[in-house]
């Protein structure tokens, strides 16, 4: 079961990128990295289509993760684009999918997942209910901190870093993703 948490969570990463609001998401097909993603369909049967997470895609599949990516879920997603993997110093993606680094690259993505479906707006009402912050457990059992800045969503991650949701809610039959752009690390 573990195994198949983590898996669907990774797969979960691959269907971001898309700019609608989450009632027409919720009835009509939304394009995401050339490749039309609907609702109506899991995050696996969308994800394998979108060609602007070339990098979450390499990721997932040298973690392993792909094979028990069907599960029912529901998850939510914090997914980080091609670019917010651009960020990290060079060479660390190249050293994470290394077959050595299988553990440390499971850990990462893992830490991206929270279990069940939190849409933006139950985000920010647990961010109000939290006074300004919400704790979120993470699949790989460490902990994410969301807070509001304006009207955007942040999370901040264990080693302190900061990142900004740049597209919510993009709703899949079992999960949300939420678009973030920067990598977020646990301890």
């Amino acid at each position: 079961m573990k195994k198949t948490l983590f898996s669907l969570a990774f797969v979960a990463l691959f269907s971001i990128g898309a700019t609608t609001t989450v009632s027409a998401q919720a009835t009509k097909t939304v394009m995401v990295g050339g490749a039309p993603m609907y609702p109506t369909k899991n995050i696996v049967e969308n994800a394998v289509n979108s060609k602007d997470h070339t990098t979450l895609v390499a990721a997932v599949k040298a973690a392993g993760l792909v094979e028990t990516l069907q599960s029912a879920g529901p998850f939510t997603v914090f997914a980080p684009t091609n670019e917010a993997f651009n960020k990290l110093p060079a060479g660390t993606v190249e050293t994470l999918v290394k077959p050595e680094n299988k553990a440390t690259l499971t850990k990462i993505l893992t830490y991206h997942v929270v279990a069940g479906r939190m849409t933006a707006a139950d985000l920010m009402k647990a961010i109000k209910a939290g006074k300004g912050k919400a704790t979120l457990k993470t699949v790989q059992g460490g902990t994410l901190t969301a807070m509001m800045k304006g009207k955007t969503i942040e999370l901040k991650d264990e080693k302190g870093g900061v990142s900004t949701v740049t597209i919510a809610d993009v709703l899949q039959s079992n999960g949300v993703i939420h678009v973030v752009n920067t990598v977020l690390m646990p301890n």
